[in-house]
């Protein structure tokens, strides 16, 4: 009895990966939509914003607040205060794409403000670098 070696054309062995992908996102799509619905209220919820907002002014307080304190750069820290502008500002809005694009641009200010002040903690040959 001659046995035959099955030898897959590239484009087969494309076909079977895009298949074996195909599976991954049905299953990933219906496990992701059923834990979504069912805890999709909580994305919905404005407590989780005020509570992020709290969060964030604490943290940028303390973090960009001791960083003006030991290094005297006032731009992180007035940065920093732009973007919580912009957060807050975005709680007092309806939901939807400018509530959405104002606490986008806030968050980026805030990221940045901190990217800036961890920055200015590093000595000057390696912040050049």
């Amino acid at each position: 009895m001659k046995t035959t070696h099955i030898h897959f054309h590239w484009l087969d062995k494309a076909a079977v990966t895009l298949s074996g992908f195909c599976v991954v996102h049905c299953v990933a799509t219906v496990v992701m939509l059923g834990t979504l619905s069912s805890i999709g209220h909580l994305f919905a919820n404005p407590r989780i914003h005020e509570i992020g907002l709290l969060c964030a002014t604490v943290l940028g307080a303390v973090a960009l607040g001791g960083g003006l304190w030991r290094h005297r750069r006032l731009f992180p820290a007035l940065v920093g205060i732009c973007g919580l502008g912009l957060m807050a500002t975005a709680l007092y809005i309806p939901h939807g794409w400018s509530e959405a694009i104002l606490t986008i641009c806030g968050v980026t200010l805030v990221a940045i403000a901190h990217l800036v002040n961890a920055r200015s903690h590093l000595p000057r040959a390696c912040a050049a670098s």
